[in-house]
């Protein structure tokens, strides 16, 4: 994947700017993760639903493990739409100086836990132990670590390993525990005996935060908002067939995680983690502030980032009153 260079802030900046409806692109780069919390995407992609509304742009799927290594995709050009995290979304915005991508819609809340060894009991039990997260600064890092703060825990060591090898880490008794996305948190406790400490879920408004959204290239928006509509279409297609069919949309999810990782999920771990995630494209704009508060807390941030102008749900809004579906609120995200 190559990823565009030697363009400025200034220039990117300059380009969104000017940039002009073109039509629909020749191709759209889209990307997302092998994990059930992009369960969207990996449903339009098995099912062909965002193809069908695409007509003759190209779909080109490119697949990330950690929110980090998309947003340099992003701001890098080489991406123009991402399924990915809230984390990592926030900072692509913040990199930018409010810039280069956009807020479009939602994709999944819920589907994180804080998943620890059994002899773990409470908070204070993890003083002196090593929980493991995704990635530096990515969703589950941000959240572990805000919760440790929350805590008041001064001596637990985070250590970011990918998803994968978090499983044989835990399962060796290196780390005693992990905060994880789906399927990952469900694999720790059916396939390694961890039991769940913290359901993130547990911590918000509602039961509802932001785990997977929407983003786009300012500049791509701009010059083609038929094929970032298109793309929205097969979200909702996605999420309704989940909703309507939810054994078809878990068998389109295994399908797709056993193509990109060379192994489908156990009916139990799918089962599991499906149960842990709401598909749904409303982005929870309002949590955003908080999320961006939260990475201070978590000592990721010396200051928030500024969400202000993040959200442009215009398009979204309106394939959802298409569809006959209300629309969903930017929060005031919509305005600097």
């Amino acid at each position: 994947m190559a990823v565009v260079t030697g363009c400025s802030r200034a220039d990117r900046s300059e380009d969104s700017a000017t940039a002009t409806d073109q039509g629909p692109a020749a191709e759209v780069r889209l990307g997302y993760f092998p994990n059930v919390t992009h369960a969207s995407a990996l449903i339009g992609l098995d099912q062909n639903l965002f193809a069908q509304h695409l007509g003759n742009t190209k779909l080109v799927p490119t697949k990330f493990n950690a929110g980090p290594e998309e947003v340099n995709a992003l701001l890098g050009g080489s991406l123009d739409i991402g399924f990915i995290g809230s984390g990592p979304a926030i900072n692509a915005y913040a990199q930018s100086g409010g810039e280069a991508v956009r807020l479009i819609a939602g994709a999944t809340s819920g589907g994180a836990q804080l998943v620890v060894q059994p002899s773990i009991n409470t908070p204070q039990d993890l003083q002196g132990k090593t929980v493991a997260s995704p990635q530096l600064g990515n969703t589950q890092d941000v959240s572990l670590k805000k919760w440790i703060a929350d805590q008041k825990l001064s001596d637990v060591k985070v250590q970011n390993i990918d998803n994968a090898l978090t499983l044989d880490q835990f399962k060796s008794g290196a780390i005693q525990g992990a905060w994880l996305p789906e399927p990952w948190a469900s694999r720790l406790v059916l396939e390694a005996g961890a039991k769940v400490l913290v359901d993130e879920k547990d911590l918000w408004p509602g039961g509802q935060f932001p785990t997977t959204v929407l983003i786009v290239r300012t500049q791509f928006l701009k010059e083609h908002p038929a094929t970032v509509t298109a793309i929205l279409q097969g979200l909702l297609d996605a999420n309704t067939l989940a909703a309507s069919d939810p054994a078809k949309a878990k068998t389109a999810v295994n399908n797709q995680l056993q193509q990109l990782t060379g192994k489908a999920l156990g009916a139990a771990t799918l089962d599991r983690a499906w149960q842990g995630i709401q598909l749904t494209t409303d982005p929870l704009a309002g949590q955003f502030p908080q999320l961006a508060q939260d990475q201070v807390t978590a000592g990721v941030k010396d200051k928030a980032p500024d969400v202000a102008g993040f959200a442009d749900l215009t398009l979204l809004n309106t394939v959802l009153a298409q569809a006959g579906k209300p629309a969903v609120s930017a929060s005031g995200l919509d305005k600097k």
